[in-house]
């Protein structure tokens, strides 16, 4: 397994994907299939590319940071945050299967809000 190659390739397909330009990141780090977990993304390669051309239109100032990765067999899973328009901030906890040519081939995520109080003073990063 080339779990270090898996980890700079999801931040790379994420990246270039959140930045507006889906199509180049499927073609690039998406393998023959592409299942999609979350409910609010079509399945497949086509389903990934409108949400993200949308987002794109319609959000383009966006940013992502990648705060960890981590690899083990054929999964990556990255952990970032997101700011959106209106300092609307989230923690996003991504998860990437790939298969064996090391194309990403499934997605499954966990999205939260940052919250404007906590009960302690730690970071959700």
């Amino acid at each position: 397994m080339h779990t270090e190659v898996n980890k700079q390739n999801a931040i790379a397909f994420y990246k270039m994907a959140y930045e507006g330009n889906p199509s180049r990141a499927v073609k690039l780090f998406v393998g023959d299939e592409y299942i999609q977990h979350n409910p609010t993304v079509e399945d497949g390669k086509e389903g990934f590319i409108s949400y993200f051309e949308r987002m794109q239109r319609a959000y383009p100032k966006k940013t992502i940071s990648f705060v960890r990765s981590i690899a083990e067999a054929d999964l990556v899973a990255l952990h970032t945050h997101q700011v959106w328009p209106g300092n609307d901030q989230y923690v996003t906890m991504d998860f990437f299967r790939f298969d064996s040519k090391g194309k990403i081939v499934e997605h499954w995520d966990a999205i939260q809000q940052l919250p404007k109080t906590s009960e302690n003073s730690n970071t959700m990063y």
